[in-house]
């Protein structure tokens, strides 16, 4: 029987085999001829919800909408942590003062 890092070392291996496998079978794939490769503009061309694009792909953003993303992540991981204090919320009260400081914060 295998020791509690014994599944973790098999589940990284796992990890490691499959994108590796389909990786080396697309490669096979493609060394027998199997796999089309024959290039070609409009399969290289940018495909967008079934409407051709309109100018280039690189398009600069505003910075100040990353920082709405941030506050995203970051009210999404408090809420991720306000759920389980909430269903506990009848059995520990002194949990009350933590919680408040982790809002603050």
């Amino acid at each position: 029987m295998l020791s509690d890092w014994g599944h973790v070392g098999f589940l990284l291996l796992l990890a490691l085999i499959f994108p590796l496998g389909g990786i080396a079978f697309s490669w096979m794939l493609g060394l027998l001829k199997v796999r089309p490769q024959a290039p070609d503009p409009i399969k290289e061309d940018i495909f967008e919800c079934g409407v051709e694009t309109e100018g280039t792909a690189w398009v600069q953003f505003n910075f100040r909408y990353y920082y709405y993303a941030l506050l995203f992540v970051i009210f999404d991981v408090e809420a991720v942590f306000l759920y389980p204090w909430a269903v506990s919320l009848d059995q520990a009260a002194h949990w009350f003062i933590a919680v408040a400081t982790f809002i603050v914060i």
